[in-house]
């Protein structure tokens, strides 16, 4: 019990470079609202759903952040920040980090899938501050969502996703998730998809403009041999 509460706090520390020592990130809120859901979810397994819900709003109340106790939580899951929601039938992987402001929220479910009204959310992913990941979908394994993107289509594994609607960055996220990126966002302007497609289209019309001048040279060419 002990050695794995370690290793919970050493992975929070190994995202995190502002706690200075184990006993601080005991004081996070993100922690403690973990932990009252272990145990609320152990109360709604048991069918025991209003003490579930009495621990969910005690954690709700001291910690703002709201994980219904139907919500399914892997392994060294953080919070950093707080203000967060988490709804009841959410699926969340091993090793996931979320910032502050997110919502895994909810709605109809019109895909078939029986009461799931939340999204599934795969290992290793990165959610960043103010981001809305709304409905049954699916965010794959090492994907990253950038600050206040809003998402309501199924995600790719390893896509990094900014924007409303979110779309996926043209960036080598292969390269790019070498290491934890905070936020889980490209601080760089070119990685916005809309300037992106600017730059795209910059380029195709330099290519046009280079091979209209060698036509215009060619044409030139034959009517002084002419």
């Amino acid at each position: 019990m002990v050695g794995r509460l370690g290793a919970y706090l050493d992975s929070i520390k190994a995202r995190d470079p502002a706690p200075r020592s184990r006993a601080e990130i005991l004081l996070y809120p993100g922690v403690w609202a973990l932990g009252f859901h272990r145990i609320a979810h152990r109360l709604f397994q048991a069918r025991l759903f209003f003490l579930a819900r009495a621990v969910n709003h005690l954690a709700r109340f001291l910690t703002v952040i709201d994980i219904h106790p139907g919500a399914k939580i892997g392994r060294n899951f953080f919070i950093d920040h707080g203000f967060t929601v988490i709804g009841e039938t959410a699926e969340i992987g091993d090793n996931v980090t979320i910032y502050q402001n997110v919502t895994l929220g909810g709605t109809s479910p019109d895909n078939g899938i029986a009461g799931k009204r939340h999204p599934t959310i795969g290992d290793g992913v990165i959610i960043g501050s103010g981001a809305q990941v709304l409905g049954p979908i699916q965010v794959g394994a090492r994907a990253r969502v950038g600050a206040n993107a809003v998402v309501t289509r199924d995600v790719p594994e390893g896509a990094v996703m900014v924007g409303i609607p979110a779309r996926p960055t043209l960036v080598d996220s292969t390269a790019y998730q070498r290491d934890f990126v905070p936020y889980g966002t490209p601080c760089r302007e070119m990685q916005d998809p809309q300037a992106q497609k600017i730059e795209t289209l910059r380029c195709e019309l330099e290519a046009l403009r280079r091979r209209l001048d060698a036509a215009v040279a060619e044409a030139e060419e034959h009517r002084n041999r002419a």
